[in-house]
């Protein structure tokens, strides 16, 4: 009986070293980024009202004055990352940066990948066309020919081709203002983007008109690997918080259901 005890002492004690010896430490994004003191994001800049460059050269928009208060809140630095649309992706899961802050899509293909933050937001994704197109909703730009431009590796990819089937789409780097300056030259006969966006485009852009209608409702969430449960589960409290509080929606009536931001950095 001595010797069976022992027996089964020292096999737990070898089970218990073993598991602690492959077993690595997992490593805490949250930890990290409070030590080094910086938060590293990666953004687009896509244009108003949600990543620009304002008129004093700052970087701002919803989505990046979000990311500075999320800083605020931890007590960090801030260092933001410009990448093409294309880029955002890679450069999460090549650990270059801590989180996405862009107006991104969690599609069950993104979400192989990465662990999305619950929605901050819905926006509606529209199709908008130049001044010689005769088209007065999005459906009828589902005719065989119609080139529309989306940005590359976007999910409008999707949206287009499952709702606008007989159309042809043209992927174009350098995200929605590189659709609406292709649109502008006529190099597509049409654009897709959320409202937000295209509103803005209309501005910009001669002619340039939003047809009746929405393509699809897109949630909007900053996605983190998937490792880094404690980052992904920082983000939703934060945001459930400021839900709460009405943080969110003044900045959405701020930067999106109004122009008041036109003033301050137009």
């Amino acid at each position: 009986m001595n010797f069976f005890k022992t027996l089964v002492a020292g096999a737990a004690i070898f089970v218990a070293s073993n598991a602690t010896s492959v077993t690595p430490a997992s490593a805490d994004a949250i930890s990290d980024i409070v030590n080094n003191g910086t938060l590293n994001v990666a953004v687009q800049t896509q244009g108003p009202p949600f990543s620009f460059v304002d008129k004093h050269g700052e970087r701002t928009g919803f989505a990046v004055e979000i990311v500075k208060l999320i800083a605020q809140d931890m007590d960090v630095d801030i260092e933001f990352h410009d990448y093409e649309w294309k880029g955002l992706i890679p450069s999460l899961l090549a650990e270059k940066v801590d989180f996405i802050a862009a107006d991104m899509t969690p599609t069950p293909q993104r979400a192989l990948q990465l662990v999305f933050t619950e929605p901050f937001y819905y926006s509606d994704v529209v199709a908008y066309v130049g001044g010689g197109s005769d088209a007065a909703k999005w459906q009828d730009l589902n005719v065989e020919g119609v080139k529309i431009g989306v940005p590359q590796a976007s999910s409008h990819v999707k949206f287009v081709r499952d709702n606008l089937p007989n159309a042809t789409v043209v992927e174009l780097s350098g995200g929605s203002p590189a659709v609406a300056q292709a649109l502008s030259v006529g190099r597509v006969d049409a654009g897709v983007t959320s409202r937000e966006i295209a509103t803005q485009f209309t501005t910009e852009f001669e002619g340039v008109r939003i047809t009746d209608g929405t393509i699809v409702q897109s949630p909007l969430s900053f996605p983190v690997r998937p490792t880094d449960t404690h980052l992904e589960s920082w983000l939703n409290n934060w945001f459930r918080i400021k839900k709460a509080d009405r943080t969110i929606e003044r900045m959405l009536d701020y930067w999106v259901h109004t122009k008041a931001w036109e003033a301050d950095h137009k």
